[in-house]
């Protein structure tokens, strides 16, 4: 996992196997992750690396991370559910998130067209942590394994990468999670698919970044 925030945008999180190599999805949104982490730290939040991406604190706080993925690059809000949103600018990293709401940009034109709004969710967020406001969470219809939610929760790029999933990808490896008896079984099933999951393929899905005895199922 990349501990260095300036790494992160040299060679990514380090937490697939893509991770220092030509096809890391960071190369893929290299102006527009540095645009973004422009903005944000424009904004006054402080910058660590944690979970292996850059991720913007206040007073000791978990704000937002910043995430590159195949399709998009995104500014991730530990509570946007909570901000108003009355432009309707975020979106849901899945059907059932209920705390993260995301920016997806796939362009610079795009950040800039928003940078304004962008700074402004960043403020509202700050304000939220001033007046201490809390998510409270419903439970998930699906009965997910304990140990995969309390991974979930530790770990929120993981989260975030679960929750983009299909519905369908998502109950392959919730079945496949809670198929063991024991708990250390369900653990270390888990972090065999961690990878995959960051990755954003299913457990059916071919996997084509790896060769097929690198495989982290077998």
């Amino acid at each position: 996992m990349n501990k260095s925030v300036d790494n992160y945008f040299i060679e990514g999180c380090g937490r697939c196997p893509l991770g220092g190599s030509p096809d890391c999805k960071v190369h893929s949104w290299t102006s527009e992750l540095a645009l973004l982490r422009k903005i944000v730290l424009s904004c006054g939040l402080k910058e660590e690396s944690k979970w292996g991406v850059p991720c913007y604190t206040f007073q000791n706080n978990n704000i937002l991370i910043l995430s590159a993925f195949k399709d998009y690059c995104s500014l991730s809000f530990f509570k946007g559910s909570l901000l108003k949103d009355n432009k309707k600018l975020l979106v849901k990293p899945g059907p059932n998130s209920q705390a993260t709401r995301l920016f997806k940009f796939k362009t610079l034109q795009e950040i800039r067209d928003i940078e304004n709004e962008v700074k402004a969710y960043i403020h509202e967020s700050i304000e939220l942590e001033k007046t201490g406001q809390k998510i409270h969470f419903q439970k998930n219809p699906e009965p997910i394994p304990e140990e995969f939610e309390a991974e979930l929760e530790r770990d929120p790029v993981l989260k975030t990468a679960f929750e983009a999933l299909t519905p369908g990808r998502q109950r392959g490896y919730i079945l496949y999670f809670s198929q063991p008896k024991q708990s250390k079984t369900r653990t270390g099933r888990i972090e065999k698919c961690k990878p995959m999951i960051l990755s954003g393929i299913g457990m059916n899905d071919k996997y084509k970044s790896m060769k097929k005895s690198e495989n982290p199922l077998e």
